[in-house]
Protein backbone atom coordinates (compact mmCIF):
# COMPACT_ATOMS: atom_id res chain seq x y z
CA UNK A 1 0.00 0.00 0.00
CA UNK A 2 1.37 3.11 -0.71
CA UNK A 3 2.18 6.52 1.45
CA UNK A 4 -0.89 8.32 -0.19
CA UNK A 5 -3.17 5.96 0.59
CA UNK A 6 -2.26 5.12 4.34
CA UNK A 7 -2.18 9.24 5.07
CA UNK A 8 -5.25 9.38 3.77
CA UNK A 9 -6.71 6.44 5.95
CA UNK A 10 -5.47 7.94 8.96
CA UNK A 11 -6.83 11.72 7.58
CA UNK A 12 -10.27 9.84 7.61
CA UNK A 13 -9.79 8.13 10.99
CA UNK A 14 -9.27 11.28 12.89
CA UNK A 15 -12.14 13.09 11.11
CA UNK A 16 -14.68 10.04 12.13
CA UNK A 17 -12.84 10.68 15.95
CA UNK A 18 -13.86 14.59 16.19
CA UNK A 19 -17.19 14.13 14.51
CA UNK A 20 -17.75 11.21 17.15
CA UNK A 21 -16.73 13.41 19.92
CA UNK A 22 -18.52 16.52 18.41
CA UNK A 23 -21.86 14.63 18.11
CA UNK A 24 -21.43 13.76 21.97
CA UNK A 25 -21.15 17.05 23.14
CA UNK A 26 -24.47 18.18 21.51
CA UNK A 27 -26.32 15.49 22.37
CA UNK A 28 -24.53 16.37 26.59
CA UNK A 29 -25.76 19.88 26.14
CA UNK A 30 -29.32 19.13 24.13
CA UNK A 31 -29.72 16.93 27.18
CA UNK A 32 -28.99 19.29 29.75
CA UNK A 33 -31.55 21.68 28.31
CA UNK A 34 -34.13 19.64 27.74
CA UNK A 35 -34.08 18.41 31.70
CA UNK A 36 -33.47 14.48 30.29
CA UNK A 37 -30.28 13.65 30.70
CA UNK A 38 -29.70 10.13 28.54
CA UNK A 39 -26.76 8.87 26.97
CA UNK A 40 -26.21 7.05 23.91
CA UNK A 41 -26.58 3.76 25.56
CA UNK A 42 -29.01 4.62 28.05
CA UNK A 43 -31.85 5.68 25.28
CA UNK A 44 -30.97 2.66 23.90
CA UNK A 45 -31.56 0.04 26.71
CA UNK A 46 -33.67 1.59 28.99
CA UNK A 47 -36.52 -0.21 29.88
CA UNK A 48 -40.15 0.88 29.22
CA UNK A 49 -43.18 -0.35 31.26
CA UNK A 50 -45.84 -2.75 29.86
CA UNK A 51 -49.77 -1.27 29.54
CA UNK A 52 -52.95 -3.06 28.53
CA UNK A 53 -54.86 -2.03 25.40
CA UNK A 54 -56.73 0.15 27.66
CA UNK A 55 -53.41 2.39 28.49
CA UNK A 56 -52.62 1.42 32.73
CA UNK A 57 -49.71 0.14 33.60
CA UNK A 58 -49.05 -3.75 34.40
CA UNK A 59 -48.15 -4.23 37.94
CA UNK A 60 -45.90 -6.91 38.26
CA UNK A 61 -43.57 -4.55 35.47
CA UNK A 62 -41.82 -2.82 39.02
CA UNK A 63 -41.82 -4.96 42.15
CA UNK A 64 -42.40 -2.63 45.22
CA UNK A 65 -40.29 -4.52 47.73
CA UNK A 66 -37.16 -4.94 45.53
CA UNK A 67 -37.80 -1.49 43.92
CA UNK A 68 -35.93 -2.95 40.79
CA UNK A 69 -36.91 -3.46 37.49
CA UNK A 70 -38.22 -7.28 36.10
CA UNK A 71 -35.16 -9.27 34.18
CA UNK A 72 -37.52 -11.25 31.43
CA UNK A 73 -37.19 -10.72 28.03
CA UNK A 74 -39.11 -7.47 26.17
CA UNK A 75 -42.02 -8.69 24.35
CA UNK A 76 -43.38 -6.99 20.66
CA UNK A 77 -45.00 -4.33 22.64
CA UNK A 78 -41.83 -3.22 24.09
CA UNK A 79 -39.55 -3.39 21.60
CA UNK A 80 -42.20 -1.19 19.83
CA UNK A 81 -42.09 1.58 22.58
CA UNK A 82 -38.26 1.46 22.25
CA UNK A 83 -38.25 2.32 18.76
CA UNK A 84 -41.00 5.28 19.21
CA UNK A 85 -38.90 6.41 22.31
CA UNK A 86 -35.38 6.48 20.34
CA UNK A 87 -36.93 8.57 17.67
CA UNK A 88 -37.22 11.72 19.74
CA UNK A 89 -33.86 12.19 20.46
CA UNK A 90 -32.61 10.79 16.56
CA UNK A 91 -34.90 13.24 14.89
CA UNK A 92 -33.81 16.11 17.51
CA UNK A 93 -29.86 15.04 16.59
CA UNK A 94 -30.39 15.24 12.91
CA UNK A 95 -32.32 18.39 12.89
CA UNK A 96 -29.11 19.99 14.76
CA UNK A 97 -26.83 18.17 12.60
CA UNK A 98 -27.98 19.13 9.43
CA UNK A 99 -26.36 22.46 9.09
CA UNK A 100 -23.22 20.68 10.20
CA UNK A 101 -20.14 19.78 6.97
CA UNK A 102 -20.80 16.58 5.17
CA UNK A 103 -18.21 14.75 5.83
CA UNK A 104 -19.50 15.00 9.65
CA UNK A 105 -22.94 13.71 8.07
CA UNK A 106 -20.67 10.65 6.55
CA UNK A 107 -19.67 9.88 9.85
CA UNK A 108 -21.92 10.08 11.27
CA UNK A 109 -23.84 7.68 9.22
CA UNK A 110 -21.33 5.00 9.62
CA UNK A 111 -21.76 5.49 13.52
CA UNK A 112 -25.43 4.41 13.05
CA UNK A 113 -24.47 1.49 11.01
CA UNK A 114 -21.96 0.39 13.85
CA UNK A 115 -23.57 -2.30 15.94
CA UNK A 116 -23.62 -0.44 19.57
CA UNK A 117 -21.32 -2.65 22.52
CA UNK A 118 -23.34 -4.26 25.00
CA UNK A 119 -25.08 -2.96 28.16
CA UNK A 120 -23.38 -4.52 31.64
CA UNK A 121 -25.94 -5.91 33.39
CA UNK A 122 -27.20 -3.67 36.42
CA UNK A 123 -26.61 -4.81 40.03
CA UNK A 124 -29.28 -5.96 42.18
CA UNK A 125 -28.73 -3.53 44.82
CA UNK A 126 -28.26 -0.76 42.82
CA UNK A 127 -31.33 2.23 42.75
CA UNK A 128 -33.58 1.42 39.86
CA UNK A 129 -34.03 4.21 36.79
CA UNK A 130 -36.53 6.50 36.87
CA UNK A 131 -39.57 5.53 35.45
CA UNK A 132 -41.08 7.54 32.31
CA UNK A 133 -43.64 9.94 32.54
CA UNK A 134 -46.67 7.88 31.39
CA UNK A 135 -45.83 5.51 34.13
CA UNK A 136 -46.18 8.14 36.52
CA UNK A 137 -49.64 8.83 35.22
CA UNK A 138 -51.01 5.71 34.87
CA UNK A 139 -49.76 5.03 38.91
CA UNK A 140 -51.38 8.05 40.00
CA UNK A 141 -54.49 7.33 38.27
CA UNK A 142 -54.67 3.59 39.82
CA UNK A 143 -54.24 5.19 43.49
CA UNK A 144 -57.18 7.78 42.47
CA UNK A 145 -59.61 4.87 41.84
CA UNK A 146 -58.30 2.89 45.02
CA UNK A 147 -58.32 5.70 47.50
CA UNK A 148 -60.42 8.48 46.15
CA UNK A 149 -60.62 10.69 49.12
CA UNK A 150 -57.29 10.22 50.55
CA UNK A 151 -55.92 11.12 47.14
CA UNK A 152 -57.90 14.79 47.03
CA UNK A 153 -56.78 15.32 50.74
CA UNK A 154 -53.16 14.86 49.35
CA UNK A 155 -54.21 17.20 46.56
CA UNK A 156 -55.67 19.76 48.80
CA UNK A 157 -52.72 19.99 51.03
CA UNK A 158 -49.89 20.19 48.10
CA UNK A 159 -52.20 22.98 46.81
CA UNK A 160 -52.07 24.24 50.29
CA UNK A 161 -47.82 23.68 50.68
CA UNK A 162 -47.97 25.40 47.22
CA UNK A 163 -49.78 28.66 48.25
CA UNK A 164 -47.88 31.46 49.32
CA UNK A 165 -48.30 33.77 52.19
CA UNK A 166 -47.40 37.39 52.94
CA UNK A 167 -44.95 37.71 56.04
CA UNK A 168 -46.73 38.67 59.05
CA UNK A 169 -45.21 41.90 61.10
CA UNK A 170 -45.03 41.43 64.81
CA UNK A 171 -47.11 44.25 66.51
CA UNK A 172 -44.52 47.24 67.77
CA UNK A 173 -46.48 47.65 71.30
CA UNK A 174 -48.99 45.18 73.31
CA UNK A 175 -52.18 47.26 74.18
CA UNK A 176 -54.20 45.75 76.75
CA UNK A 177 -57.84 45.45 76.03
CA UNK A 178 -58.83 48.54 77.64
CA UNK A 179 -56.61 50.95 75.98
CA UNK A 180 -57.57 49.13 72.69
CA UNK A 181 -61.34 49.41 73.41
CA UNK A 182 -60.58 53.54 72.92
CA UNK A 183 -59.68 53.29 69.36
CA UNK A 184 -62.70 50.82 68.19
CA UNK A 185 -65.94 52.41 67.23
CA UNK A 186 -69.05 52.16 69.86
CA UNK A 187 -70.87 49.25 67.74
CA UNK A 188 -67.44 47.69 67.19
CA UNK A 189 -67.06 47.50 70.50
CA UNK A 190 -70.52 46.06 71.39
CA UNK A 191 -69.99 43.63 68.65
CA UNK A 192 -66.67 42.22 69.99
CA UNK A 193 -67.74 42.41 73.61
CA UNK A 194 -70.35 39.92 72.74
CA UNK A 195 -67.94 37.59 71.10
CA UNK A 196 -66.58 37.31 74.40
CA UNK A 197 -67.24 34.69 76.77
CA UNK A 198 -69.29 35.78 79.34
CA UNK A 199 -66.47 34.67 82.47
CA UNK A 200 -64.26 36.49 80.67
CA UNK A 201 -66.20 39.81 80.73
CA UNK A 202 -66.69 39.51 84.51
CA UNK A 203 -63.29 39.15 85.12
CA UNK A 204 -62.03 42.19 82.95
CA UNK A 205 -64.76 44.03 84.93
CA UNK A 206 -63.42 43.13 88.08
CA UNK A 207 -60.10 43.74 87.06
CA UNK A 208 -61.41 47.13 85.79
CA UNK A 209 -63.27 47.62 89.18
CA UNK A 210 -60.44 47.23 91.73
CA UNK A 211 -57.91 49.36 89.72
CA UNK A 212 -60.47 52.16 90.01
CA UNK A 213 -60.88 51.42 93.51
CA UNK A 214 -56.91 51.42 94.28
CA UNK A 215 -57.02 54.80 92.22
CA UNK A 216 -59.49 56.45 94.19
CA UNK A 217 -57.93 55.10 97.13
CA UNK A 218 -54.57 56.24 96.50
CA UNK A 219 -55.92 59.69 95.40
CA UNK A 220 -57.98 59.83 98.66
CA UNK A 221 -54.87 59.53 100.64
CA UNK A 222 -52.78 61.52 99.37
CA UNK A 223 -55.49 64.09 99.45
CA UNK A 224 -54.64 66.72 102.54
CA UNK A 225 -58.26 66.41 103.87
CA UNK A 226 -57.85 63.16 104.42
CA UNK A 227 -56.90 63.45 107.82
CA UNK A 228 -60.76 62.69 108.95
CA UNK A 229 -61.36 59.55 110.87
CA UNK A 230 -63.37 56.79 109.39
CA UNK A 231 -66.76 56.29 111.48
CA UNK A 232 -65.97 53.03 113.99
CA UNK A 233 -68.04 50.06 112.73
CA UNK A 234 -71.27 49.67 114.21
CA UNK A 235 -71.16 46.28 115.81
CA UNK A 236 -68.47 47.73 117.42
CA UNK A 237 -68.80 51.12 117.88
CA UNK A 238 -70.94 52.71 121.53
CA UNK A 239 -73.66 54.42 119.15
CA UNK A 240 -75.07 57.41 120.48
CA UNK A 241 -78.08 58.84 118.31
CA UNK A 242 -79.02 62.94 118.82
CA UNK A 243 -82.11 64.78 117.75
CA UNK A 244 -81.77 67.59 115.64
CA UNK A 245 -83.60 69.88 118.26
CA UNK A 246 -80.86 68.55 120.99
CA UNK A 247 -77.80 68.88 118.85
CA UNK A 248 -78.92 72.67 117.99
CA UNK A 249 -80.96 75.42 118.77
CA UNK A 250 -84.27 75.37 116.45
CA UNK A 251 -86.93 77.23 118.73
CA UNK A 252 -87.09 79.42 115.83
CA UNK A 253 -88.06 77.01 113.20
CA UNK A 254 -90.24 74.83 115.80
CA UNK A 255 -92.27 77.80 116.48
CA UNK A 256 -93.35 77.97 112.85
CA UNK A 257 -94.08 74.90 112.37
CA UNK A 258 -96.92 75.30 115.59
CA UNK A 259 -98.31 78.07 114.26
CA UNK A 260 -97.95 78.03 110.52
CA UNK A 261 -97.66 74.41 109.96
CA UNK A 262 -95.21 72.07 107.42
CA UNK A 263 -94.75 74.00 104.24
CA UNK A 264 -93.97 77.25 105.64
CA UNK A 265 -91.42 75.49 108.26
CA UNK A 266 -89.85 73.59 105.28
CA UNK A 267 -89.84 77.14 103.12
CA UNK A 268 -88.42 78.31 105.36
CA UNK A 269 -85.29 76.22 105.99
CA UNK A 270 -84.88 76.01 102.61
CA UNK A 271 -84.61 79.71 102.35
CA UNK A 272 -81.93 79.69 105.69
CA UNK A 273 -79.72 76.47 104.74
CA UNK A 274 -77.00 78.48 104.73
CA UNK A 275 -77.25 79.84 108.31
CA UNK A 276 -75.74 78.39 110.18
CA UNK A 277 -77.57 76.92 113.20
CA UNK A 278 -76.44 77.56 117.07
CA UNK A 279 -75.56 74.80 119.66
CA UNK A 280 -78.07 73.10 121.25
CA UNK A 281 -78.32 71.59 125.27
CA UNK A 282 -76.12 67.97 123.67
CA UNK A 283 -73.36 70.32 121.87
CA UNK A 284 -70.69 70.14 124.40
CA UNK A 285 -71.82 66.32 124.98
CA UNK A 286 -70.99 65.65 121.52
CA UNK A 287 -67.77 67.52 121.30
CA UNK A 288 -66.51 65.69 124.44
CA UNK A 289 -67.12 62.66 122.81
CA UNK A 290 -64.91 62.78 120.21
CA UNK A 291 -62.28 64.35 122.03
CA UNK A 292 -62.56 60.65 123.84
CA UNK A 293 -62.04 59.15 120.56
CA UNK A 294 -59.45 61.44 119.42
CA UNK A 295 -57.51 59.95 122.27
CA UNK A 296 -57.86 56.75 121.76
CA UNK A 297 -57.33 56.68 118.13
CA UNK A 298 -53.62 57.95 119.71
CA UNK A 299 -53.52 55.18 122.05
CA UNK A 300 -55.17 52.28 119.84
CA UNK A 301 -54.47 53.50 115.88
CA UNK A 302 -57.04 50.33 114.84
CA UNK A 303 -59.56 50.91 117.57
CA UNK A 304 -62.84 50.53 116.73
CA UNK A 305 -64.53 50.76 120.02
CA UNK A 306 -65.51 54.08 119.84
CA UNK A 307 -68.61 56.69 119.91
CA UNK A 308 -70.17 56.52 116.99
CA UNK A 309 -72.83 59.95 116.79
CA UNK A 310 -76.13 59.70 114.59
CA UNK A 311 -78.06 62.50 113.87
CA UNK A 312 -81.57 60.82 114.48
CA UNK A 313 -84.45 63.18 113.44
CA UNK A 314 -88.36 63.34 111.89
CA UNK A 315 -87.46 66.70 109.28
CA UNK A 316 -87.37 66.11 105.80
CA UNK A 317 -85.06 65.55 103.80
CA UNK A 318 -84.96 69.24 102.60
CA UNK A 319 -83.79 70.11 105.45
CA UNK A 320 -80.54 68.12 105.63
CA UNK A 321 -78.78 70.45 103.57
CA UNK A 322 -78.73 73.53 106.66
CA UNK A 323 -78.03 70.43 108.82
CA UNK A 324 -74.92 69.46 107.15
CA UNK A 325 -73.99 72.60 106.34
CA UNK A 326 -74.24 73.32 110.31
CA UNK A 327 -72.09 70.44 111.65
CA UNK A 328 -69.36 70.60 108.77
CA UNK A 329 -69.47 74.45 110.28
CA UNK A 330 -68.18 73.60 113.77
CA UNK A 331 -66.26 70.46 113.21
CA UNK A 332 -68.56 67.44 113.83
CA UNK A 333 -67.76 64.36 113.24
CA UNK A 334 -70.88 62.84 112.53
CA UNK A 335 -71.45 61.24 109.71
CA UNK A 336 -74.78 58.94 110.07
CA UNK A 337 -78.07 60.84 109.67
CA UNK A 338 -81.25 59.55 109.77
CA UNK A 339 -84.37 61.78 107.85
CA UNK A 340 -87.42 60.55 108.40
CA UNK A 341 -89.72 63.24 106.78
CA UNK A 342 -91.90 63.76 109.30
CA UNK A 343 -91.99 59.77 110.78
CA UNK A 344 -91.13 58.89 114.59
CA UNK A 345 -87.76 57.88 114.06
CA UNK A 346 -87.70 55.65 117.16
CA UNK A 347 -88.53 52.29 114.83
CA UNK A 348 -84.79 53.03 113.35
CA UNK A 349 -82.95 52.93 116.80
CA UNK A 350 -82.76 49.44 116.91
CA UNK A 351 -81.43 49.10 113.55
CA UNK A 352 -78.72 51.86 114.29
CA UNK A 353 -77.86 49.44 117.07
CA UNK A 354 -78.55 52.40 119.98
CA UNK A 355 -76.97 52.82 123.29
CA UNK A 356 -78.25 55.87 124.49
CA UNK A 357 -80.97 58.21 122.60
CA UNK A 358 -80.97 62.05 123.66
CA UNK A 359 -83.90 64.30 122.09
CA UNK A 360 -85.73 66.93 122.88
CA UNK A 361 -89.12 65.07 122.99
CA UNK A 362 -90.61 64.05 125.69
CA UNK A 363 -93.39 61.72 123.93
CA UNK A 364 -90.14 60.34 121.67
CA UNK A 365 -88.06 59.29 124.76
CA UNK A 366 -90.58 57.80 126.42
CA UNK A 367 -91.21 55.44 122.94
CA UNK A 368 -87.93 54.94 123.14
CA UNK A 369 -87.65 53.63 127.48
CA UNK A 370 -91.26 51.08 126.16
CA UNK A 371 -88.45 49.92 123.64
CA UNK A 372 -86.25 48.63 126.22
CA UNK A 373 -83.72 51.38 124.60
CA UNK A 374 -81.58 53.87 127.42
CA UNK A 375 -83.36 57.46 126.78
CA UNK A 376 -83.62 60.76 127.80
CA UNK A 377 -85.18 64.34 127.40
CA UNK A 378 -82.29 67.29 126.82
CA UNK A 379 -82.36 70.24 128.61
CA UNK A 380 -80.26 73.59 128.27
CA UNK A 381 -79.37 75.14 131.47
CA UNK A 382 -80.44 79.06 131.80
CA UNK A 383 -76.78 80.77 132.20
CA UNK A 384 -73.81 79.65 130.26
CA UNK A 385 -71.54 77.48 132.37
CA UNK A 386 -67.75 77.02 131.30
CA UNK A 387 -67.53 73.35 130.45
CA UNK A 388 -63.95 71.23 130.36
CA UNK A 389 -63.17 70.64 126.85
CA UNK A 390 -60.21 68.13 127.11
CA UNK A 391 -62.42 65.75 130.00
CA UNK A 392 -65.61 63.97 129.45
CA UNK A 393 -67.91 64.22 132.99
CA UNK A 394 -71.22 62.62 133.31
CA UNK A 395 -73.11 62.54 136.02
CA UNK A 396 -75.67 59.90 137.42
CA UNK A 397 -77.97 59.82 140.25
CA UNK A 398 -78.70 56.44 141.67
CA UNK A 399 -82.10 54.97 142.08
CA UNK A 400 -84.49 54.65 138.84
CA UNK A 401 -81.43 55.86 136.78
CA UNK A 402 -78.11 53.29 137.28
CA UNK A 403 -80.87 51.20 139.68
CA UNK A 404 -84.36 50.07 139.87
CA UNK A 405 -86.85 52.13 141.33
CA UNK A 406 -87.68 49.57 144.39
CA UNK A 407 -86.43 51.78 146.89
CA UNK A 408 -88.35 54.74 145.96
CA UNK A 409 -91.16 52.58 145.69
CA UNK A 410 -90.88 51.81 149.82
CA UNK A 411 -90.58 55.33 150.36
CA UNK A 412 -93.29 57.09 149.16
CA UNK A 413 -95.23 53.86 150.59
CA UNK A 414 -93.68 53.64 154.01
CA UNK A 415 -91.50 56.45 154.76
CA UNK A 416 -87.89 56.95 155.44
CA UNK A 417 -87.63 54.75 158.48
CA UNK A 418 -89.10 51.88 156.55
CA UNK A 419 -86.64 52.32 153.49
CA UNK A 420 -83.30 52.72 156.09
CA UNK A 421 -84.61 49.96 157.16
CA UNK A 422 -84.87 47.69 154.41
CA UNK A 423 -81.56 48.79 152.76
CA UNK A 424 -79.89 47.89 155.92
CA UNK A 425 -81.40 44.41 156.08
CA UNK A 426 -80.48 43.94 152.36
CA UNK A 427 -77.22 45.24 152.50
CA UNK A 428 -75.50 42.69 150.38
CA UNK A 429 -77.98 42.00 147.70
CA UNK A 430 -77.29 43.84 144.47
CA UNK A 431 -79.93 45.97 143.21
CA UNK A 432 -81.54 45.50 139.63
CA UNK A 433 -80.10 47.52 137.11
CA UNK A 434 -81.55 50.61 135.47
CA UNK A 435 -82.14 52.22 132.61
CA UNK A 436 -78.16 53.86 132.20
CA UNK A 437 -76.48 50.68 133.70
CA UNK A 438 -75.22 50.00 130.19
CA UNK A 439 -73.94 53.39 129.45
CA UNK A 440 -71.85 53.97 132.35
CA UNK A 441 -70.74 50.15 131.59
CA UNK A 442 -69.92 51.48 128.15
CA UNK A 443 -68.13 54.38 129.77
CA UNK A 444 -66.16 51.94 132.45
CA UNK A 445 -64.72 49.87 129.56
CA UNK A 446 -63.49 52.95 127.70
CA UNK A 447 -61.80 54.10 130.73
CA UNK A 448 -59.64 50.11 131.28
CA UNK A 449 -57.97 51.28 127.47
CA UNK A 450 -56.70 54.31 129.00
CA UNK A 451 -55.89 52.55 132.20
CA UNK A 452 -54.32 49.85 130.54
CA UNK A 453 -51.77 52.37 129.32
CA UNK A 454 -51.37 54.01 132.78
CA UNK A 455 -53.43 56.95 131.83
CA UNK A 456 -55.80 56.68 134.80
CA UNK A 457 -54.71 60.37 135.91
CA UNK A 458 -54.63 61.86 132.58
CA UNK A 459 -58.16 59.87 131.53
CA UNK A 460 -60.39 61.97 129.50
CA UNK A 461 -63.67 60.13 130.95
CA UNK A 462 -64.22 60.79 134.65
CA UNK A 463 -68.19 59.72 136.09
CA UNK A 464 -69.62 60.78 139.23
CA UNK A 465 -72.50 59.35 141.09
CA UNK A 466 -74.96 62.04 142.90
CA UNK A 467 -77.56 61.05 144.80
CA UNK A 468 -80.28 62.31 147.72
CA UNK A 469 -79.58 58.91 149.54
CA UNK A 470 -78.01 58.57 153.00
CA UNK A 471 -73.84 57.49 153.37
CA UNK A 472 -74.52 56.02 156.61
CA UNK A 473 -77.61 54.56 156.51
CA UNK A 474 -78.26 53.61 152.63
CA UNK A 475 -74.85 54.23 151.12
CA UNK A 476 -73.06 51.05 151.64
CA UNK A 477 -75.63 48.40 149.30
CA UNK A 478 -74.94 51.37 146.57
CA UNK A 479 -71.34 50.91 146.13
CA UNK A 480 -71.28 46.71 147.20
CA UNK A 481 -73.80 46.69 144.05
CA UNK A 482 -71.36 48.62 141.48
CA UNK A 483 -68.93 46.79 143.13
CA UNK A 484 -70.36 43.28 142.63
CA UNK A 485 -71.07 44.84 138.72
CA UNK A 486 -67.75 45.37 138.43
CA UNK A 487 -68.46 48.70 137.63
CA UNK A 488 -66.36 51.89 139.07
CA UNK A 489 -67.13 55.37 139.95
CA UNK A 490 -64.59 58.35 140.53
CA UNK A 491 -66.74 60.23 142.12
CA UNK A 492 -69.34 59.17 144.81
CA UNK A 493 -71.42 61.97 146.37
CA UNK A 494 -74.08 61.47 148.80
CA UNK A 495 -76.54 64.39 149.77
CA UNK A 496 -78.89 62.93 151.98
CA UNK A 497 -81.87 64.90 150.48
CA UNK A 498 -79.78 68.45 149.97
CA UNK A 499 -79.73 70.30 146.55
CA UNK A 500 -78.03 68.92 144.20
CA UNK A 501 -77.19 72.04 141.99
CA UNK A 502 -74.55 73.84 144.17
CA UNK A 503 -72.71 70.54 143.55
CA UNK A 504 -73.02 69.94 139.97
CA UNK A 505 -72.43 73.43 139.34
CA UNK A 506 -68.93 72.48 140.81
CA UNK A 507 -68.89 69.44 139.15
CA UNK A 508 -69.50 71.10 135.47
CA UNK A 509 -71.12 67.80 133.61
CA UNK A 510 -71.86 67.86 130.30
CA UNK A 511 -74.37 66.37 131.15
CA UNK A 512 -76.49 65.13 134.10
CA UNK A 513 -78.74 62.19 134.32
CA UNK A 514 -82.17 62.14 136.49
CA UNK A 515 -85.19 60.57 136.97
CA UNK A 516 -87.06 63.84 138.96
CA UNK A 517 -87.91 67.02 137.64
CA UNK A 518 -87.76 68.62 140.86
CA UNK A 519 -83.91 67.84 140.85
CA UNK A 520 -83.77 68.95 137.06
CA UNK A 521 -85.12 72.43 137.52
CA UNK A 522 -82.57 72.69 140.34
CA UNK A 523 -79.48 72.08 138.08
CA UNK A 524 -81.33 74.28 135.59
CA UNK A 525 -80.82 77.29 137.63
CA UNK A 526 -77.53 76.60 138.12
CA UNK A 527 -76.71 76.41 134.02
CA UNK A 528 -76.43 72.90 134.35
CA UNK A 529 -77.22 70.80 131.16
CA UNK A 530 -79.55 68.01 132.18
CA UNK A 531 -81.35 64.75 131.00
CA UNK A 532 -84.52 63.33 132.42
CA UNK A 533 -84.63 59.80 132.71
CA UNK A 534 -88.42 58.71 132.68
CA UNK A 535 -88.20 55.61 134.21
CA UNK A 536 -90.85 53.89 136.70
CA UNK A 537 -93.21 55.75 138.73
CA UNK A 538 -91.44 58.93 137.20
CA UNK A 539 -92.36 58.23 134.12
CA UNK A 540 -94.49 61.01 133.02
CA UNK A 541 -92.52 64.76 133.83
CA UNK A 542 -94.19 67.17 135.88
CA UNK A 543 -93.93 70.41 134.52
Amino acid sequence: MSQTSLKQKKKNDTGSKNSKDSIDTEKRKDSEKSGVRLSTQESQESPLPKTDSRGYVVRNQWSRTSRSPSTRAPSVDETRSKSASLKLPASSTTSRTSSTSPSQQDSQKELSAQPSPPTPPMPLDSSPPTPPESYSQSRRSSKMQENPEAWAHGIARDSMQLREYPPRTPPTEWKSYAQRRTTYSTQLDRDCLSQLPRQQQLEEEEEDDEAYWASVRTLYEKTPSCSRPRPPKPKHAITIAVSSRALFNMVDGRKIFEEEGLEKYMEYQLTNENVILTPGPAFRFVKALQHVNARLRDLYPNEQDLFDIVLMTNNHAQVGVRLINSVNHYGLLIDRFCLTGGKSPIGYLKAYLTNLYLSADSEKVQEAIQEGIASATMFDGAKDMAYCDTQLRVAFDGDAVLFSDESEHITKEHGLDKFFQHEALFENKPLAQGPLKGFLEDLGRLQKKFYAKDERLLCPIRTYLVTARSAASSGARVLKTLRRWGLEIDEALFLAGAPKGPILVKIRPHIFFDDHMFHIEGAQKFGTITAHVPYGINQKMNN
